[in-house]
This record gives structure tokens, sequence and C-alpha cells, in this order.
């Protein structure tokens, strides 16, 4: 037999003693199995509105196997993460596939009206909102609704929400002016003049616009004012004509309170208006003529039954009288009465044009 050197029997001895720690012919490597637990704050539909701690299990774990780079600890970022985790053995590798979904943010809400405001910004009438939202991660799952019918408020707001798909709730607000009260306006009340009206009426402090309507006897209603004042004077109207006067008064959410009054056109006579029905003695009044000292009234029932010469403009009729020596009294039934304006001393008997005449209805 040859010599071998010391070197190569130091060789010879580390090959001899590998093929004796061999694994024997029929026997298993080693194998691992990995489990992992998610621990976060669940939300809804499988989302987690938390970050995720992952905590990995490998069984056995010794000697560790070789673990790959998406054996993440935990995840924190929004969305769905995909997690693909392997471990590597000699002799055999392990995968773990799955996906985490986190979505830690609310929805942002905003309203829709159902409607635009009834006027100038205001609502005045009940008005119904939905809640709309965007989200950017899971998606909105739903939103709420709502409605407003008062009190009136200059500042009224409504709240809502939206859901997202994890879980998440959002909240939001409609902000709006409501005011369903209508302002109140006074009694009108009217003073005549020679074919004109003067009217008068009181409205409420919230009231910030009025308007008169005039109906005449013939043709369609006309807004003969339009304004803030309280006061309006009507000109050029049909003497014994009659018009019917609507004052509309509108507070700034567009709310209206009306009143009515119907009046009889009067010429330079103002009362009673023609063919007005009085049941006592009427205060005859009609305009003062430039000039005039006097007036001559005279009171015609089929027949002149009265003259006299007030230096004012208005007479008071007496429910009877003497007149050129005859007893009278008045009776029921229609009556008409004329004036004119007289100019200097009475016996002059200068007299001017005839200002008008008027009837009225006597019933007691």
């Amino acid at each position: 037999m040859p010599r071998v050197k010391k070197a190569n029997r130091w060789l010879l001895f580390l090959v001899l003693a590998s093929a004796c720690l061999a694994v024997p012919a029929g026997a298993q490597a080693q194998s691992y199995t990995i489990s992992v637990t998610e621990q976060g704050t669940p939300g809804s539909n499988g989302w987690y509105v938390s970050n995720v701690l992952l905590q990995w299990t490998f069984v056995p774990n010794s000697p560790p196997p070789e673990v790959g780079q998406d054996c993440l600890p935990g995840v924190s970022a929004e969305g769905v993460t995909h997690i693909d985790c392997t471990a590597v053995w000699v002799g055999g590798s392990a995968e773990v596939k799955f996906n985490v979904a986190i979505d830690k943010t609310a929805p942002t809400v905003h309203a829709v009206a159902s409607r635009k405001p009834d006027a100038n910004g205001w609502y005045n009438k009940p008005v119904s909102f939905s809640f709309a939202g965007t989200d950017a991660t899971s998606g909105v799952a739903s939103c709420s609704s709502a409605s407003y019918s008062g009190p009136g408020k200059d500042k009224a707001s409504v709240s809502g929400t939206c859901t997202d798909k994890a879980g998440n709730v959002g909240h939001g607000a409609a902000k709006f002016s409501y005011d369903a009260d209508p302002p109140t306006i006074g009694s009108v009340t009217a003073q005549h003049g020679d074919r004109s009206v003067s009217l008068r009426w009181t409205m409420s402090a919230d009231a910030d616009l009025c308007q008169v309507k005039r109906t005449g006897a013939k043709g369609p209603a006309k807004v003969v004012y339009r304004g803030t004042g309280s006061t309006f004077l009507d000109k050029g109207l049909r003497a014994a004509a009659k018009y019917q006067y609507t004052v509309i008064a509108y507070d700034e959410a567009g709310n209206t309170a009306t009143n009515t009054l119907t009046v009889t056109a009067t010429g330079r006579l103002l009362n009673p208006v023609p063919g007005q029905r009085v049941t006592s003695p009427p205060h005859l009044a009609w305009l003062a003529a430039k000039g005039a000292s006097y007036y001559n009234v005279q009171l015609i029932r089929g027949k002149r039954i009265l003259s006299a010469w007030p230096a004012r403009t208005s007479l008071k009729l007496r429910g009877s009288w003497t007149f050129h020596g005859h007893r009278y009294r008045l009776r029921p039934g229609v009556y008409r009465w004329y004036v004119w304006p007289g100019f200097g001393k009475r016996k002059q008997a200068h007299y001017g044009r005839l200002l008008g005449s008027n009837s009225f209805v006597y019933a007691r």
C-alpha cells in the first residue's frame, strides 16, 4: 500500500465523518408551518379602522427558517396591503398570502337641499336635505337625510352623517335661513279727496316691503304701489265708482300678509260717499272752494226740502227741520244733495259753479 501524506490523511477523515452524519436513506427533512395573528380594531366588511399588528409563528422555531421580506410586523398604510410571507429551509419552503384592509378616515360629508330657497336666500316652507359623502379608501356605504320645519331662525341648521364601508362615520351640517311666520298688517283706512283716495296702514317690524293692488269696476287688478312706506295716494279715480284695494306686506323670507278695503270714489263732495247707506242723520262734508266765504247746501227728495248756508265745509243734518213753513223729517229713502260756493256777503247771492252732487240712502 502506497504511503499517504499527513495532509491527505486529515481530508480523508473529514469525508468519512460527513458520511456518518448524513441523513439516512428514507428519513424526512425538517418542515415548518406558518401562522399569523392580526391585532387591530375591526370595522365592517373585513376592514380595520386602526393600524394592524402582525404576529408570525413558525413551528418549529428552532432552528429558525429563512423568512422573506414580506413577513411584515404590522401595517399602518390605509388601503389594501397584500401580504406574501415565505419561509425557506433546507429541503422545503412554505408560503402565506392574504390582504390587510385599513381605513382609518371617516368620509367627508356635505348636504344637498331638496329645492332652492323660497325668497332672498330664505326658506319659508318645510325643506328636506340629503347628505352625500366622499371616501377615497373603502368608499361610502350610506348617508342619512333630514328635514326642517321650524322654528324660524336666521341661522338654522340640520345635521347628518355618512358611513363608509369600513364603518367610519363622518358628520356634516346644512346651515340656512328659515322663517315661516308671516308679518302682520293692520287695518287699511281711506281718506277721500277729489277723485282720489289716500290709503294708510300699519305693518309689523319684520315687514320690509309693501304692495298695493287696485281692482276697479272694469279691468284686471293693477299694482299701483310698491315700496316700504305705509301710505299711498291714488289719483284720477272716477267719482261714484267702487274700487277694491289689497295691501300686501312682505317679509324678507317672502311670507305675506294681506288686508283689503273697498271704497267708493268721490268728487268734491266727500261724505256720505255716493249711494252710501246711513242709519242716522248724516254729516255732510265737501272740499273747500278757493275764496268761498260760505256755501249753499240743498237737499232734494222729489223736490227741494232743505236749503242751508253754512260757513264751513260741513253740515250736520237733523232728524227733522222746518223749510219754507213746512215741517220735514228724514224718512227712509234716497236723498240727493248739492253744494255751491258763495262769495262775499250772503245777501249779494254771488255763487260759483256747482261743486257737485251726491246721493245717500237713509234707512232707520
